[in-house]
């Protein structure tokens, strides 16, 4: 072994030089190769004989460096974060686009029934709960409920309640049953709250509760609504792809969808821990709210339009989502 070593230590030593130098030229870029060919073969002739030794993990490491010279490394990840937020997760948000307005106009259908209905209808009232019950739920308990915890952990509990709503819809809406169920319970919660406090003739008290945060809450759940249904249609009608490939690029595509939600309902979720129960008054927690939903919607429209139209879709980088097959 000391023999070997020494006969070979040589193209060892400039292996490594190689593969620490900033850049090569054409010789050298021929030199590292073959020195990498060779040295590949002294590795497995050790490594029959004295596979734990220290020479051996020392060459595993120079051939390591001196791969990633000729094979090219992954790119930075800095660069991948800059690339989801620039391009991938707003190309993603465009996507959805009309497919998130049919989501909130379904939701405000449903919504409006069930409020006018409620607030017009006795009968229907009285089946919501007893005079007593609703009288101390529009004084006491729908606006204690934004105020009788701190801030702090009441914007983090709404903001994980949110986000595990959201991942819910995208990741089974592949059912087609999953999506309208969130879409219409959430329309009846909402439309029925809003009808009780019609009723009492209290409907300022429950939008100034509700639309400080609700835009931009509701729109994410529309969002993700929209991200669920997009995988279930690929499954019904995957065009001219098959359908094990269609659902797996939507699938990929719209995780990112997922995780670009997580970070707007924490937005959401901090307007409605601090803003909606504040003492400020009702048109600026309106307004804040109302800004957040337009830097929503311009991240979409602008950059998301331009990522769209520059081929990006949200989904992983070619090399990194596999190859795929030829399919008639």
């Amino acid at each position: 072994m000391d023999a070997f070593a020494a006969v070979n230590a040589d193209k060892w030593s400039r292996l490594h030089e190689l593969s620490g130098k900033g850049r090569l030229t054409g010789a050298e870029a021929d030199e590292l190769l073959a020195l990498y060919q060779s040295t590949s073969s002294h590795l497995s002739l050790i490594r029959s004989i004295a596979p734990e030794s220290g020479l051996s993990a020392s060459l595993s490491a120079t051939l390591a460096q001196a791969r990633t010279r000729f094979t090219g490394a992954r790119t930075n990840p800095m660069a991948d974060l800059a690339r989801f937020f620039v391009a991938a997760l707003p190309a993603a948000f465009y996507r959805l686009t009309w497919l998130t307005l049919a989501c909130g106009a379904a939701f405000i259908v449903v919504g409006s029934a069930y409020a006018l209905w409620i607030g017009t209808s006795p009968e229907a009232l009285r089946a919501v709960g007893s005079e007593a019950a609703l009288r101390q739920y529009v004084e006491e308990d729908f606006i204690d409920y934004y105020s009788e915890n701190p801030a702090a952990s009441f914007a983090g509990a709404v903001w994980t309640n949110n986000a595990w709503i959201s991942a819910q819809a995208v990741a089974l809406g592949i059912t087609g049953i999953w999506v309208p169920m969130i879409l219409f319970s959430n329309a009846q919660g909402v439309g029925v709250a809003a009808g009780v406090f019609a009723a009492a003739g209290k409907q300022d008290v429950f939008f100034s509760y509700i639309l400080p945060h609700g835009l931009m809450e509701l729109t994410a759940v529309f969002v993700a609504c929209a991200a669920g249904l997009r995988i279930f249609w690929a499954m019904v009608s995957p065009g001219p792809r098959t359908r094990g490939r269609a659902v797996a690029e939507e699938g990929r595509s719209l995780i990112t969808v997922a995780l670009g939600l997580v970070l707007v309902l924490f937005a959401s979720g901090l307007v409605e821990g601090f803003v909606t129960p504040s003492p400020l008054p009702v048109w600026a927690k309106i307004t804040i709210g109302a800004a957040v939903l337009a830097l929503y919607w311009a991240y979409v429209l602008v950059w998301g339009r331009r990522a769209y139209q520059a081929g990006e879709r949200g989904d992983l980088r070619r090399e990194d989502a596999g190859y795929t097959e030829i399919a008639a």
